[in-house]
């Protein structure tokens, strides 16, 4: 082949992504280029809501964290001290997860990332539920690997479907993902539901990808059903201190391993592996991790409690609206909303919210909800909930 100064390649991953914005997205950045304000209800990004983790202790935590960090003794798996920090988290709940079991990663994507590479090659499956998360597209493409879907039961209050679940099974397959509270549906997997799963993971002896990021907002229930407590053969559990502690620029999370000591063996020394390739995770972080638990404990009833009135608010504001179905969520930070009368556009119900309520929010497609669904975080100051939500009730009228 005759060679050309002028062509450059690039691999497919580019051609996964969309060549322009979305119209809606294309509409608010018009707004933003005018200087014409709206409210954002898409961002579940708690800090730029003043709910922030004590600033002055967080400082203080710091300042003794880099000086411990002076001299860079990195460890593959982590810092010794952070994970036994995050393996007292666990015991706190009654589940037994020692911190040779545990990798800490710089956030939850970054995990779903190393958990795909660990165990699937090149178009093997793995299975999620439905809706789903945007992202998950972006990093199943990037780590090779093919997503399938099991659907969740709105007429059931989001009920994971476990006969469809498991019919949805291949030889490619190569775990199961749980997100509970789930994400953008505000779903809680039941004790029972949890149990069927690991029976089926049990049976096709597939591993667990729990994904607890929204586990210590809970509106349904006191306790947390896991995985991890289950006789699966292998979980995966997966957290962070972004939505647990309002720390999402501290880029902290974890995989915490348990399960039939082989498999967990097998997965730690690929986890490790992956991990000392790249030793990703600040160590200061790191190092600070064993105080932001113990001040983050100080700081989470009044954290959950500003949660709560955020969402009480907003269930009650759109179970008002005469036509609106909402299923109130159990957990997280984000709700679905269905819109009355026939299947409509949802980019032009979208826009037309932006644009005359000032009110940004997701069409329910974008997570593969249909037919005429709303997506929206209700995690904002409540006077500005308040009357955002109730223009976007007046426009949908």
């Amino acid at each position: 082949m005759e060679f050309d100064p002028e062509r450059m390649h690039f691999s497919s991953l580019l051609a996964g992504y969309p060549p322009k914005l979305n119209p809606l997205y294309k509409t608010r950045d018009a707004l933003i280029h005018k200087g014409e304000c709206f409210v954002d209800l898409i961002s579940g990004n708690v800090t730029q809501q003043n709910i922030n983790f004590p600033q002055d202790q967080i400082v203080e935590i710091f300042r003794r964290a880099l000086a411990q960090a002076r001299v860079y003794k990195p460890d593959s798996l982590g810092q010794q001290c952070a994970r036994q920090a995050i393996a007292e988290y666990y015991d706190r709940a009654g589940i037994d997860i020692p911190p040779a079991q545990i990798l800490v990663t710089p956030g939850t994507s970054i995990s779903y990332f190393y958990c795909f590479k660990m165990l699937a090659e090149a178009g093997d499956e793995i299975l999620c539920p439905s809706p789903s998360y945007p992202l998950f597209d972006i990093i199943s493409r990037m780590a090779g690997v093919h997503l399938t879907y099991y659907r969740l039961k709105e007429a059931r209050d989001w009920e994971i479907d476990l006969d469809y679940l498991e019919s949805r099974l291949t030889t490619r397959t190569r775990a199961l993902v749980l997100i509970s509270p789930h994400n953008p549906t505000g779903m809680v997997a039941r004790k029972s539901e949890v149990e069927c799963l690991a029976e089926i993971a049990t049976r096709h002896r597939l591993p667990i990808i729990s994904d607890e990021v929204f586990s210590e907002f809970l509106f349904g229930t006191a306790i947390l059903p896991r995985p991890a407590q289950t006789s699966a053969p292998l979980v995966l559990t997966l957290n962070g201190f972004s939505k647990m502690f309002a720390l999402p620029g501290m880029k902290l999370g974890w995989i915490a391993v348990n399960g039939e000591p082989e498999l967990v063996q097998n997965a730690m020394w690929t986890f490790e592996m992956i991990s000392d390739t790249f030793l990703p995770v600040n160590e200061a972080v790191q190092l600070a991790t064993p105080e932001i638990f113990r001040v983050g404990r100080q700081f989470l009833p009044a954290y959950r409690d500003k949660v709560r009135k955020c969402r009480d608010m907003a269930v009650r504001i759109l179970s008002n609206q005469i036509g609106f179905r909402l299923i109130p969520p159990e957990g997280g930070f984000y709700l679905t909303v269905t819109l009355p009368g026939e299947e409509r556009s949802e980019d032009q119900i979208v826009i037309d919210l932006l644009q005359n309520a000032r009110t940004l929010v997701h069409p329910g497609y974008f997570y593969d909800i249909v037919p005429t669904h709303l997506v929206m975080t209700f995690i904002q100051d409540l006077d500005v909930l308040d009357s955002s939500l109730s223009r976007l009730c007046q426009q949908c009228r």
